[in-house]
């Protein structure tokens, strides 16, 4: 089971936990990974994210796709928003489960490193400064 999502609303981390254990007992590790927007100082007051639609959904399901041929994974799980979010804000949520604890962390640091570095995503931050692109993570 994949599951992307691509969205502007909030997600609920325990209830999308759950619908990826729903009905799967043979799961011995779930690995999840929250991204947050956060406040450098006071340098941040918003993120606006943004996406080219249907191309980066395209990508995910690419990159997810490659997860399952690493690793014995049982579900995997990427929501990402979009939008102007402020600091405390959820950003995304990666998730890998597996039989098996090593291939679930394995799985889900792929995730989050692609996600991070080379994910079809621009961010603007907007701060007292004025507003900036930031590069992906290396």
């Amino acid at each position: 089971m994949t599951v992307i999502r691509v969205q502007r609303d909030d997600f609920d981390i325990g209830k999308e936990i759950d619908a990826l254990r729903k009905g799967r007992t043979g799961i011995g590790a779930i690995v999840t990974f929250t991204g947050t927007v956060r406040d450098a100082h006071g340098e941040v007051t918003a993120m606006t994210l943004e996406h080219y639609p249907g191309m980066t959904e395209k990508e995910l399901a690419r990159v997810e796709a490659e997860a399952h041929a690493r690793w014995p994974l049982q579900a995997t799980l990427i929501v990402h928003r979009v939008g102007r979010l402020e600091p405390g804000d959820n950003i995304v949520l990666t998730a890998a489960a597996s039989a098996h604890r090593e291939a679930a962390f394995e799985a889900a640091r792929f995730l989050i490193d692609y996600l991070k570095t080379s994910a079809p995503f621009w961010k603007r931050e907007s701060g007292p400064a004025g507003d900036k692109w930031v590069e992906a993570a290396p």
